[in-house]
């Protein structure tokens, strides 16, 4: 099938616009695949932040709120309740972890987008399943303290992101 190009009537075939495309989009932007070797030396300069690091200290976080509700209040239940928050973060977080790091996951681009939109599900319902069942599982639970864990150790986060390590300057 042939088309005609708008500046000059040329009969150009659809194969041999694609190629051209393709070829001044490679030019324009100077794209050189990298070697091994280049390919190493990015990831060097770039260093990435381990999801169970921050799994880690989203745990250690809560911990530590648990802690400090209880000796604020004075209240076993209301230290429990903070740390049932922060694990209704933790442990789907650590199921998505899992799931995203997994080999299968990482096969080609398609499974690596549709696994990541599977474990978020996971997570989501993992998480609310929790929550609906807090007061089940916590003795007199104290709903603001299981809020409070919850904001807290989601907070954890935006602390990884400002503590990622920095690039590797030439």
């Amino acid at each position: 099938m042939q088309k005609m190009t708008p500046s000059a009537a040329i009969p150009v075939t659809r194969a041999a616009t694609r190629k051209v495309d393709v070829e001044d989009d490679v030019r324009d932007e100077g794209f050189k695949p990298l070697t091994r070797e280049e390919a190493q030396k990015l990831r060097d300069a770039n260093p990435s932040v381990s999801p169970w690091e921050i799994l880690l200290v989203q745990l250690l976080v809560g911990v530590l709120v648990a802690c400090a509700a209880w000796a604020l209040t004075g209240r076993l239940n209301v230290g429990w309740s903070a740390f049932y928050g922060a694990l209704a973060v933790v442990i789907p977080a650590a199921l998505f972890a899992r799931g995203l790091t997994s080999k299968l996951s990482s096969m080609n681009a398609g499974a690596a987008v549709f696994g990541f939109f599977l474990w978020e599900a996971v997570k989501i319902a993992a998480s609310v399943g929790m929550l609906f069942a807090a007061p089940q599982l916590v003795a007199e639970l104290d709903w603001l303290a299981m809020l409070i864990g919850l904001m807290v150790t989601l907070n954890v986060y935006w602390v990884a992101l400002l503590m990622r390590p920095k690039r590797k300057r030439k």
